[in-house]
C-alpha cells in the first residue's frame, strides 16, 4: 500500500516523520534547490568574471533558462496529464545532471564559451519545464487534501533555506576555487535528487489510452481553464507581471553588485543569501498569517505590502548601505514564498485533479514566459540606461504588479475559495471545463 493512502483526519505528527514518500520527495527537492541556487549564482559569475560578458549577454543567459516555458510549456502540460509524473521527474533530473557537468569539463579543457553557457541554460530549462510540471501534478497525488497546506509550506520553506545556503556556498566556492566549480556542485545534488525520487514507493496508475484525446484539445482545455475562471486568470496575470519585473532586476543584480557597488565574488553570494532569508520567514508564517487574516487578505499582504521594500535595493552602496539590499531582497523573497504557498494550496484544492498538469503548464506559460522577457529587458535597459537606473525602474514594478490582485475579487473576499462552483448546463463550456 502506498503512503498516499493517508487518513482523512490530520494526524498529530508532522509529514516528515510519518510519510516516507514525502520525506524522500522533500529531501530530493531540497538538494535540487540547493544545487540550483549554487548554479544560479555561478553561471552569471562565470559570464561576468571568467568570460567578461556584457550586461546584455548576462541578460540573455538568464533568459535562456526560462525561454522553454514559452516554447513548450503548453504541450508539456498535456503530456504530463497523460503520463505518470515520477518517471518524468527522474528523466528530467538525469538530463540536467549531464548537461551541467559539461560546463566544468569544457572549462578545464579551455574551450568554455558564452554560447555553451547559453545552450546549457536553454537545454536544462527544457528539462525544468518537464520536471516542474510533473512535480506540481504529482504532489496532490502523494498527499491528502488535509496534508497539502503543510506539504507546500515545508517544501517552499526548505527550498528557501536550500537556496540561501546554496547562494552562500556558491559565493564561497567562487571565491575559493572559481565559479566554474559551483556548477559541478549542482551535478552532485542532482545525483541525490535522483536517488531520493527513485526510492519513492508510490506508483501512479497508467492512464488508459482510450481516455486520451487529441493534444490540441487537451491544450485548449488548459487554456480555457485559466482564461475562463476569474481566480486562475487573476493569479496568472499577476504572476506574469510580477515575474517580468522581479526577474528583470534579479537578472542584472550580479552585474550591479560587482560593477556598480564593487563587491568581490564571495561577498555577492553572501549578500544575496542574506536577502533571501525572507523566504524562510515567509514559509514559516504563511499558514499562520493566512489562518488569522484569511487566505485572500494574506495574499494581498504578502504580494503587495512586503515587496514594496524592493525599492530599497537601488539605494545599495558599499559599507552600511549593503543593508538596504538585504532588506529589500528580504521583503521580496518573504512575500513571494508566502504567496506561493497560499496559491499552491488554493490551486491543488480548487482545480480538478485530472487537469492540474494542464493548469500548471498553461499558467506557467504566462507566469514563467515573462521571465525570459524580463531578463532580456534587464539586460537591454541596463545597457541603454545604466544598471542603477534600470534597477530603480524594475524594482518599482514589483509592488505595482500586485495591483492586479488589488483590482480583482481577491480584495473583496477574506478567503480564497476551496472548490469550483458547478456551472449551469448550456453555459457554452465543455463538460470538463465549466466556464
Amino acid at each position: 500500500m502506498s503512503d498516499a493512502a493517508v487518513p482523512t483526519e490530520r494526524p498529530t505528527t508532522g509529514l516528515l516523520r510519518r510519510h516516507h514518500d514525502f520525506r524522500l520527495l522533500w529531501t530530493g527537492e531540497t538538494a535540487n534547490k540547493f544545487g540550483s541556487a549554487v548554479t544560479g549564482l555561478a553561471m552569471p559569475l562565470i559570464a561576468v568574471t571568467t568570460l567578461h560578458a556584457s550586461t546584455l549577454e548576462v541578460g540573455v543567459l538568464s533568459a535562456a533558462g526560462w525561454l522553454p516555458w514559452l516554447l513548450i510549456g503548453l504541450p508539456v502540460g498535456a503530456w504530463v496529464d497523460r503520463m505518470r509524473s515520477r518517471p518524468i521527474m527522474l528523466a528530467a533530473s538525469a538530463v540536467s545532471l549531464v548537461l551541467f557537468a559539461t560546463v566544468p569539463l569544457a572549462a578545464r579543457a579551455g574551450i568554455l564559451t558564452m554560447a555553451q553557457l547559453i545552450a546549457v541554460a536553454l537545454a536544462t530549462g527544457v528539462a525544468t519545464v518537464f520536471f516542474q510540471t510533473a512535480y506540481t501534478a504529482y504532489l496532490p497525488k502523494l498527499l491528502s487534501p488535509a496534508d497539502q497546506a503543510e506539504g507546500n509550506a515545508k517544501l517552499h520553506g526548505s527550498a528557501s533555506a536550500a537556496s540561501i545556503t546554496g547562494l552562500g556556498a556558491g559565493g564561497l566556492i567562487a571565491q575559493l576555487t572559481g565559479p566554474v566549480n559551483g556548477v559541478l556542485a549542482n551535478s552532485v545534488t542532482f545525483v541525490l535528487s535522483l536517488v531520493c525520487t527513485g526510492r519513492i514507493r508510490h506508483r501512479e496508475p497508467v492512464k488508459a489510452a482510450r481516455e486520451r484525446r487529441p493534444l490540441r484539445q487537451e491544450i485548449g482545455e488548459g487554456l480555457r481553464l485559466v482564461s475562463g475562471d476569474v481566480w486562475f486568470r487573476t493569479f496568472t496575470l499577476f504572476g506574469a507581471a510580477a515575474n517580468l519585473t522581479l526577474t528583470g532586476y534579479q537578472s542584472i543584480q550580479v552585474v550591479f553588485l560587482v560593477r556598480d557597488v564593487g563587491l568581490p565574488e564571495g561577498a555577492v553570494g553572501a549578500l544575496v543569501a542574506a536577502a533571501s532569508t525572507g523566504g524562510i520567514v515567509g514559509a514559516a508564517v504563511a499558514r499562520r498569517v493566512a489562518a488569522r487574516m484569511g487566505t485572500a487578505r494574506a495574499m494581498l499582504f504578502f504580494e503587495l505590502v512586503l515587496p514594496a521594500l524592493t525599492l530599497l535595493v537601488p539605494l545599495t552602496t558599499p559599507g552600511a548601505g549593503l543593508a538596504l539590499f538585504v532588506l529589500g531582497g528580504f521583503g521580496a523573497s518573504a512575500g513571494v514564498v508566502a504567496g506561493n504557498i497560499i496559491k499552491s494550496t488554493f490551486q491543488q484544492q480548487y482545480c480538478p485533479p485530472e487537469l492540474l498538469g494542464r493548469l500548471s503548464a498553461s499558467a506557467a506559460m504566462l507566469n514563467y514566459g515573462t521571465i525570459p522577457v524580463g531578463a532580456l529587458l534587464g539586460g537591454l535597459l541596463g545597457t541603454w540606461l545604466g544598471v542603477r537606473p534600470t534597477m530603480w525602474l524594475l524594482t518599482a514594478g514589483v509592488p505595482l504588479s500586485a495591483l492586479i490582485l488589488w483590482f480583482s475579487p481577491v480584495r473583496k473576499h477574506r478567503d480564497l475559495p476551496t472548490e469550483r462552483p458547478v456551472q449551469p448546463a448550456g453555459s457554452g463550456a465543455t463538460a470538463a471545463i465549466p466556464a
